[in-house]
């Protein structure tokens, strides 16, 4: 049997920017991550209530426990709605993320929405009277090929033990907590992670991605833009798969670059970018969805301030981040497929890993062309905004480190103009 590994371990070319110490969602300073992962029964003929049973619950902590408290801004975008994210219009709504994000099977959300209000009321007695009640944020995709699903396994017990296991470092992918039983492309997938540290030159800040993967044919899937998925899908034509779900993503970013709101938005749309790069095409049944947060600001609950001062990076200055979640999405959902193996469940459904072996084939036929290709960030020794103009001759013009209330664009970006023409010489004309 090949031997697992993450997906930059097999040489694939993924981005341009670095990932963080543990490549995951964790390298967030205060980002935490647990999994409680729930398998019982032998494969064969499903019996509702019974088995055999392949889910879990996965628990996102975005800052060490006490967003309640001290809530983050928050965003959300969804590409394709066919799916559920609990608490997601308030998310959207207020730009504030105040409980843990979850993510279960789809006829689970129920049971874990209502375990972590049990859990948070505990903690903070005051909800429903002292302070406004909660709604948690749970997102759920069909595990229903291989798990017994209607049976509706996960209880409270294993949202309390995910929360308990959440912590920092590396993250366990793959057939684990929410992802147990999740296929992407006809292959196992589940659980995946990565992030990206952008150079100083780009604000130094960390970005990542984690996934519940769980869409897709296999003749869509490509891996680091090779088309992996057209070559395997007739090579294992004759093995039965899924035919009645296209199945869905949900993807959680985190960031400590300080994005308000509108700008989580935006990031999270160009996670819908990073899907596509995999082969999604949003499919009529699939439900693409992905949450945001920044944990940059801390907004909190109780204050005797009018008013409530945040930093803010100038949307100018994204676009690196938007590349970098592009990157980090695309190598998550990687990363959940190469950690991940063979399952089997209902009615005998038998679900293969991605072949690592396979994929190396089509690296190293490409491996030449890669070798030559440098893949270092840009260096942005002009950072954007003080690029130089067309004509040299018009430099002097303006200061190009003036502050950005000083400039003349209300974004604080220059924005220069040629002066004006010189009068007409009337004495020439009368020549």
């Amino acid at each position: 049997m090949t031997a697992r590994v993450r997906a930059r371990e097999l040489g694939l070319p993924l981005g341009r920017f670095k990932p963080g110490k543990h490549n995951a969602i964790t390298d967030v300073a205060g980002v935490l991550v647990g999994h409680s992962t729930i398998i019982r029964g032998e494969p064969g003929p499903l019996t509702p209530g019974v088995g055999p049973v392949r889910t879990g619950v996965t628990a996102i902590l975005p800052n060490e426990s006490n967003i309640f408290m001290d809530r983050l801004a928050g965003g959300a975008f969804v590409l394709n709605g066919a799916g559920e994210v609990s608490g997601l219009t308030q998310v959207v709504e207020w730009g504030l993320l105040e409980t843990p994000i979850l993510l279960t099977n789809t006829m689970s959300v129920g049971a874990v929405s209502d375990a972590m209000a049990r859990v948070m009321v505990e903690q903070y007695p005051g909800i429903g009277s002292e302070h406004d009640v909660i709604i948690p944020v749970v997102g759920e995709c069909d595990d229903s090929y291989l798990n017994d699903i209607s049976g509706r396994h996960v209880t409270e017990a294993h949202v309390r033990e995910a929360l308990a296991n959440a912590k920092s470092g590396p993250v366990p992918e793959g057939s684990v907590g929410g992802g147990t039983g999740m296929i992407t492309c006809d292959f196992k997938a589940g659980i995946g992670t990565s992030s990206r540290k952008l150079p100083q030159v780009f604000g130094g800040y960390t970005l990542g991605v984690l996934v519940m993967s769980n869409f897709g044919k296999m003749h869509n899937l490509r891996v680091a833009g090779l088309p992996v998925g057209e070559f395997l899908a007739e090579k294992l034509k004759h093995l039965p798969r899924r035919m009645n779900s296209y199945g869905s993503i949900i993807a959680v970013v985190a960031t400590d670059a300080p994005l308000l709101p509108h700008q989580l938005n935006r990031l999270c749309k160009r996670v819908a970018l990073g899907i596509g790069r995999v082969g999604s095409y949003a499919a009529h049944g699939s439900g693409e969805i992905i949450v945001g947060f920044s944990t940059a600001n801390v907004v909190p609950r109780r204050t005797r301030k009018m008013v409530y001062k945040m930093k803010l990076l100038l949307d100018q200055r994204v676009d690196p981040l938007y590349e970098a979640v592009m990157e980090a999405t695309e190598e998550a959902i990687l990363n959940s497929l190469c950690a991940a193996t063979s399952m089997s469940g209902v009615d005998g459904h038998e679900v293969p890993a991605l072949p690592l072996d396979e994929v190396r084939r089509f690296v190293d036929a490409t491996r030449p062309i890669f070798a030559t290709v440098n893949k270092t960030p840009d260096e942005a020794a002009v950072p954007a905004g003080q690029e130089p103009l067309p004509d040299d001759s018009l430099q002097a013009e303006f200061d190009w480190r003036a502050k950005p209330s000083d400039v003349r664009s209300a974004e604080g970006i220059p924005f220069p103009t040629r002066p004006a023409a010189p009068p007409a010489d009337d004495d020439a004309d009368d020549e």
